[in-house]
């Protein structure tokens, strides 16, 4: 029942609704700001090395690190399989429509939460949807509902999807049990889940922190192996990929499975763009303009989709095995990487989204938390921490029980309803991103290292931390 009604939805969702808010949020934004995402592409890898303005706060770099490690993860391997096998390589297309559009929602919504972000006692700054909903809208209780859904997409959504992946991975080796083997993955990845969150294992996450970015440099150059060894199939895989993307017949013919549906689901599972996570991160960089950080979070989708989630499209489609539904998800990405390196593909693409899944986790739970902060109006007191992490531990261990379309549709519906308040709200917030980007500009042009005060843009006295 409950996987019928899932299922319903989310078909509803990205059918209909969500197409249109999302690709019309990102085409107003982008000519809203003429085109950031392409004529300040350069200026955002640029500012991401800036060091930070003072002390107590994040660095561009540290947040875009933060924002970037809970994106960067199943949906940049399993989801890009899925997509593929549901809707066919066009799929590919409409997850880079998707990314280049998103990216302009993605500089709007965080540049807001630098505009609207909150100062704390000891000097570090947050914020993000929920704060500049109640700042600027004067509704505390849409702010509410934004968290609460918050809690749900990445504490139960997500880590849901994350769960099942990584134990999605080990049924291809000859041990796994379909009745024993995800209740033990299950319980081993809560246990070092509980440790992580509780603080218990420092080591852990500082171990993490170095093998993940080494393994997401060494997974492109994988993908760029397989790739490279499979020239002679390149053509024909932009052929398929552009060809498929407009087949009319395909589309309209049976949409719920397409191209548009699927390229469209998987890139904001992947990006996060105008879902409003990222700007949680972004609200707590401490830069001296609030663009800063807008773009240095467009950047951040541009690496996640652009460069990974493509890096797998191209590992898989050049592979030479061909898409199945049996295939979707990680058996079709482990086929294909032991295809051209044999059993260390397969080993490999298993650390990989073991590594990735497992930061992404903990990325994730860390956002929830966030959101369950603007609940309590405060830091939330220890005992109801306690049940909190708890919780979120027994939803890692259900992951890695739940069915494929389940743990899938169950993400994307949440992750649904949360872009579904974002979204409008970043339309009818937008104003203030948009002058704060002219004034960037205007400062730029002038030899200046851009200074916001919020009087420059008729903002005085309506900010915490800018005037």
């Amino acid at each position: 029942m409950f996987a019928q009604i899932i299922n319903t939805l989310s078909d509803l969702l990205y059918s209909y609704i969500l197409i249109v808010l999302l690709l019309g949020t990102g085409i107003y934004f982008t000519f809203k700001t003429r085109f950031v995402q392409f004529r300040m592409l350069g200026e955002s890898i640029r500012v991401v090395m800036e060091p930070k303005n003072d002390e107590n706060g994040l660095s561009s770099f540290q947040a875009l690190m933060v924002s970037t490690a809970s994106r960067v993860g199943t949906g940049n391997i399993a989801g890009i399989s899925t997509a593929i096998c549901l809707g066919g390589a066009g799929a590919v297309f409409w997850m880079w429509v998707t990314a280049l559009l998103g990216s302009a929602s993605a500089f709007i919504e965080s540049t807001l939460a630098q505009i609207y972000k909150r100062k704390a006692q000891d000097g570090t700054c947050y914020g993000g949807p929920a704060y500049y909903i109640q700042a600027v809208l004067k509704k505390r209780w849409l702010g509410a509902l934004f968290a609460v859904f918050l809690i749900m997409t990445y504490m139960v959504g997500f880590n849901l999807v994350a769960s099942f992946n990584i134990t999605d991975s080990f049924r291809t080796y000859s041990f796994f049990n379909e009745s024993t083997t995800p209740m033990i993955v299950g319980a081993i990845l809560a246990v070092i889940f509980c440790l992580c969150v509780f603080g218990g294992s420092t080591q852990i996450s500082k171990i993490t922190g170095v093998l993940v970015p080494f393994m997401g440099i060494f997974y492109l150059a994988v993908a760029l192996f397989i790739v490279v060894t499979h020239f002679n199939l390149i053509p024909q895989m932009f052929a398929d990929i552009f060809s498929n993307a407009f087949d009319l017949k395909a589309i309209f013919g049976g949409f719920t499975g397409s191209c548009i549906m699927q390229g469209i689901k998987r890139g904001l599972f992947s990006n996060e763009a105008g879902v409003g996570s990222a700007p949680n991160a972004a609200a707590s960089a401490s830069v001296s303009h609030p663009v800063k950080q807008g773009l240095v979070q467009m950047l951040s989708v541009f690496i996640d989709t652009i460069l990974i989630c493509s890096a797998t499209a191209f590992m898989l489609l050049c592979s030479g095995v061909a898409p199945s539904d049996e295939l979707k998800g990680m058996p079709w990405v482990q086929t294909a990487a032991a295809e051209s390196l044999g059993s260390f593909g397969t080993v490999f693409i298993t650390v990989a989204l073991f590594l990735f899944a497992f930061t992404t986790l903990i990325g994730n739970y860390f956002y929830a938390e966030m959101g369950l902060g603007y609940l309590c109006d405060k830091k939330p007191g220890k005992k109801l921490l306690t049940v909190f992490r708890l919780f979120a531990a027994v939803v890692v261990f259900g992951g890695s029980l739940m069915e494929f379309s389940v743990a899938w549709s169950t993400a994307d519906v949440i992750m649904g309803f949360l872009a579904l308040i974002n979204l409008p709200v970043i339309i009818l917030l937008g104003g203030p991103a948009v002058h704060c980007l002219q004034d960037y500009i205007k400062q730029k042009k002038a030899g200046k290292n851009p200074v916001f005060k919020a009087a420059d843009i008729a903002l005085k006295d309506k900010t915490d931390f800018w005037n």
